[in-house]
């Protein structure tokens, strides 16, 4: 199914460490992508938005390729990480309406060099994807005449930038918007969206692709400790391999979003980085790799803070943790819905979901109120659930009650269990009791100024909410008011209170 918003696909392409990953922070004005000196930082391919002179186009920046004869074969069958970095790479190459070939000019031209570009006029057909030479770096004067040896390459004139600063951005995009508008293919090239159709398998070659703006999607992340097949999750939805998957730990340092059409409602999923003890505490004492790691855990953490919803991946055949539960504070802390993900479940011999499930209730007694979904991201077994799971969630999320109904169960709660004192001798009185927002759900409830009210009746009170309303999945927030404050302040109980209380 095509749209009248389909964007042209650009791709970065180059050897490690020419600066793809800074230039596409600073065309798509995000630091989205991790940036390091270290050859390889970026795995999976970052995707982007860049928009100049009211013209849209798709970003990619593709993996740093190591091994340069892998990429001029077709697709490797294996589980070695680069080889899979370098296969992904390929695809976008294959798919892309424009390339953007970066050079660097302070190291020169070099051998991979060479042979990339050599590889990239084999790889890609004739009379179809164009291609810009960047000479990236090039911070100063005197460095714009170290590009010319880059002519050899036979890629046309170098463009002369620097992603660092900025300079030369600006001249660049023109270019890319010109020889993007007189691409004859770019009218109906697809984009990196994904159209999945309801309830059913589906095959790869069934997926549609579309243009979707992020502001008008439900954002899921997904995460959990390394290892346990977030990445695989994703996969399994899509039914190809869009994120690279292996078995060596934090494979993902970057979040990886990828929007999908479910029902009619799109869906934004990210894949984060593995959380781990180790990673956070470690990258003091190991200056390279643990700063990744650390760099990709606090991205991951500031991920949570625009999703709606985060599927917690549990490897089930392993017992869950102190970080498992330290996770779910993470998540109930930001007030996001909570899915929690029994990956691996096709490994179980004896599959009692019941027990399972208690198994997991018990040790994240905080997180009773989230649903537990079974699964095998390897076989796809249940997947397609989770989809609908989600929708149901995110539903529950944006309920809104009215005054009306809120004041005949607050009624007819009192009757049924008298509200507690925390302190005193005076039973607390509950004027009010109303919601507040939606996406999160909040409530306040108001009382005498000289009342106190126990912790436990608020809970009692968000139990009878989910109840008889639902809010399934979701943490409630109760605000405590009372009829005069002091000094404007007022007091804030929510689901927080619970778990410092049970750890």
């Amino acid at each position: 199914m095509q749209t009248k918003n389909n964007l042209p696909l650009v791709v970065l392409f180059g050897r490690t460490n020419v600066g793809k990953s800074t230039l596409f922070n600073c065309l798509i004005e995000q630091n989205k992508a991790i940036i390091s000196d270290i050859a390889g930082t970026t795995r999976d391919s970052n995707i982007g938005t860049v928009e100049w002179n009211g013209k849209k186009f798709k970003l990619v920046d593709t993996g740093g390729i190591m091994n340069i004869k892998n990429l001029s074969k077709k697709k490797v069958l294996t589980d070695d990480i680069d080889t899979k970095v370098q296969n992904q790479a390929r695809e976008f190459l294959m798919r892309a309406d424009l390339i953007l070939f970066l050079v660097d000019t302070r190291t020169g031209l070099l051998p991979p060099d060479k042979e990339m570009a050599l590889i990239l006029k084999k790889i890609i057909p004739k009379n179809k994807t164009k291609v810009i030479l960047i000479a990236n770096k090039t911070d100063s004067p005197s460095l714009q005449k170290e590009t010319a040896e880059f002519n050899k390459l036979g890629l046309g004139e170098p463009v002369n930038v620097s992603a660092t600063t900025g300079s030369g951005t600006g001249d660049m995009l023109d270019i890319v918007i010109k020889k993007l508008q007189s691409a004859p293919w770019v009218k109906t090239k697809k984009t990196s969206s994904v159209l999945l159709r309801d309830s059913k398998p589906v095959k790869k070659n069934e997926l549609k692709e579309t243009s979707i703006e992020k502001e008008d999607c439900i954002n899921v992340c997904i995460l959990g400790k390394p290892n346990v097949g977030k990445s695989s999750l994703i996969n399994a939805i899509l039914g190809e391999e869009r994120v690279i998957v292996s078995a060596t730990p934090h494979t993902t340092r970057e979040p990886q979003d990828t929007e999908i059409i479910y029902k009619n409602k799109k869906i934004n999923l990210i894949d984060t980085a593995g959380i781990s003890k180790q990673g956070q505490r470690g990258a003091k004492k190991i200056k390279f790799k643990k700063a990744l790691e650390k760099q990709s855990i606090e991205k991951t953490l500031w991920i949570l803070n625009r999703s709606n919803i985060a599927l917690l991946v549990l490897d089930i055949n392993e017992g869950l943790t102190h970080q498992d539960s330290k996770l779910v504070e993470e998540i109930v802390n930001r007030n996001i819905s909570l899915i929690i993900i029994g990956n691996k479940w096709d490994l179980i011999k004896e599959k009692n979901t019941k027990k399972y499930t208690e198994n997991i209730y018990y040790a994240l007694p905080f997180a009773a109120w989230a649903p537990i979904q079974f699964l095998s991201a390897k076989t796809g077994n249940k997947v397609q659930k989770t989809l609908d799971l989600i929708l149901e969630i995110y539903e529950q999320r944006i309920v809104k009650i009215d005054a009306n109904p809120l004041n005949k169960f607050l009624a007819k709660i009192i009757k049924k269990h008298r509200p507690v004192k925390a302190r005193g001798t005076k039973h607390p009185h509950i004027f009010e009791l109303k919601q507040e927002t939606v996406n999160p759900p909040k409530f306040s409830i108001r009382i005498g100024a000289k009342d106190t009210i126990h912790f436990s009746y608020l809970q009692f009170i968000k139990n009878r909410l989910r109840e008889k309303f639902g809010f399934h999945g979701t943490p409630l927030t109760i605000y405590v008011d009372k009829n005069k404050r002091i000094h404007g302040k007022h007091e804030i109980i929510n689901e927080n209170t619970k778990i410092k209380d049970q750890n």
